[in-house]
């Protein structure tokens, strides 16, 4: 079953000749200025959505006293963004291909804008999930604004600025902490979300005027068989992931819904070889640099969420814990601000290591820092300055390698389907991240010291998730060294 649409008027790309059908249009360079403006846009886009992601992670715990409901409630304000996220990301990629990456872009931050609005305006916990789950169609925001760069920046300007509009994912996790947890300190939660509305209604203003859309629409027919197959897969592969720590691992519901979700994907991998044109080229896919691409993505991803979940819960643990600081939601916060702008400073230092080194180098060299990052944190724990290098260190690392991933992306796949893979890459990080929450949590929640009344995870518990993350990024280091440069970007280097 598929939908027909004709394809809009679509163009040569810059990489390769536009797919049959397509008619030829031009778009010119933008001079230094209008391309400076271009990259505010889409980078403030790709920012506000990051940080929605994260905001409420602070709050967390508070909100079932505010909101006069169960934390089990509480905790789909987080689930079911994700969860629209991994299912949205991939398919408005595709949609990006097909009939414009700027459309599809500006679709993802009206949704962001809207979602935020209803959030900000109501108390009802059932109004503030819908709110959330609007808020998860945004996350395509990042991949789309990456592509878009890549048609619409001058040719020297590309690679700095996939790079920086790559680690806004990061840069908004690590900025969102602080401030939430000064909005938490001082107003209600709705102020959050007004925040997120404003700035993503800018975002969008911004792109609807100053940025054009990308050339080489390829058109076509929109798989609905493929979409609805993977969206269910997605949904039982990350339902149990997300909501292991509230069922436990011995609930026979994680089984059936991840034995659910291999067999959906078995049946979604078989109708993509079926159709004319399926919501995913398998042929692309499986090409050995993607496929090494997006295993060292979900490592890095569940690297980047373990240094959220073990900073700033790890510095306001009371000192009684043996390691904890006792500090305030706003210091926890604060904690990761070095680590977010270590990611915004570097991302122009691995853009041009990427043209020197080749990206799989640079991405390696991204998870050798990630990983000595993590090994300062097992073995500092003594002050809070020493936990804030490592998780510093931590940035750098995740910085440089997020920056590398979509060169790596881009240069390994079709002209025509560059926004499908960047957004099926984005859904790799987010799985890598969903299983740092599950495992994290697990080992967290394992291995406890009973102060008073209530429990928290030990500083042996924190130390073997940070072991954890740091083998993870040494073996992220060394798939991506079984990358080999394309052959046009090795003859240039």
């Amino acid at each position: 079953m598929s939908v027909s649409t004709e394809p809009p008027e679509a163009a040569a790309s810059t990489r390769a000749p536009a797919p049959s059908g397509a008619t030829s249009e031009v778009t010119p360079t933008p001079a230094a200025g209008r391309a400076n403006v271009q990259l505010v846009f889409v980078g403030l886009g790709a920012l506000v959505v990051a940080l929605s992601q994260s905001l409420l992670v602070p709050v967390l715990a508070t909100l079932p006293a505010d909101l006069h409901t169960s934390a089990s409630n509480v905790s789909w304000l987080l689930t079911s963004t994700l969860l629209v996220s991994a299912i949205s990301v991939p398919i408005m990629g595709r949609l990006g291909d097909m009939f414009g990456k700027r459309r599809l872009l500006l679709v993802a931050l009206a949704a962001l804008t809207v979602g935020s609005l209803v959030t900000a305006l109501t108390d009802d916990v059932a109004l503030l999930i819908v709110g959330r789950a609007v808020q998860g169609l945004a996350a395509a925001t990042i991949p789309l604004g990456i592509s878009l760069l890549m048609t619409t920046m001058p040719k020297e300007r590309v690679a700095s600025s996939v790079a920086l509009v790559s680690a806004m994912l990061g840069v908004g996790g690590a900025l969102g902490l602080p401030l939430a947890g000064f909005v938490a300190e001082h107003f209600s939660f709705h102020a959050l979300f007004w925040i997120t509305s404003v700035a993503g209604l800018v975002a969008f203003l911004g792109i609807r005027l100053m940025v054009p859309e990308a050339p080489g629409r390829s058109g076509g027919r929109v798989d609905l068989v493929g979409a609805a197959l993977m969206g269910a897969a997605l949904l039982a592969l990350l339902l149990p992931l997300t909501q292991s720590a509230a069922w436990g691992w011995s609930d026979a519901r994680i089984y059936w819904l991840l034995g659910a979700s291999a067999v959906l994907f078995a049946v979604f991998g078989w109708s993509q070889t079926r159709i004319r044109e399926p919501l995913v080229d398998l042929r692309a896919l499986r090409r050995r640099p993607i496929v090494l691409t997006n295993v060292a993505s979900v490592l890095f991803g569940f690297a980047l969420f373990a240094s959220f979940l073990g900073t700033a819960s790890f510095i306001e643990a009371p000192e009684a814990s043996g390691y904890g600081f006792g500090a305030s939601l706003m210091t926890g916060g604060l904690a990761l601000l070095p680590s977010g702008i270590a990611m915004i400073l570097f991302s122009p230092v691995a853009a041009r290591l990427i043209g020197s080194w080749g990206a799989p180098r640079t991405l390696a060299l991204g998870a050798v820092v990630v990983a000595l990052g993590w090994l300062m944190r097992i073995v500092w724990t003594g002050s809070l300055t020493e936990v804030i290098v490592g998780t510093t260190v931590v940035g750098v690392g995740t910085g440089i390698g997020y920056a590398a991933i979509p060169s790596l992306v881009n240069e390994h796949s079709p002209s025509s389907e560059i926004a499908a893979a960047n957004g099926l890459n984005t859904l790799f990080r987010s799985l890598g991240s969903s299983l740092a929450s599950a495992l994290g949590g697990s080992i967290l929640a394992a291995n406890t010291v009973i102060l008073g009344s209530f429990a928290v995870p030990s500083l042996t518990a924190y130390r073997q998730l940070f072991a954890l993350c740091a083998g993870a990024a040494v073996l992220a280091a060394v798939i991506v060294l079984f990358i080999r440069r394309a052959p046009e970007q090795a003859a240039t280097a």
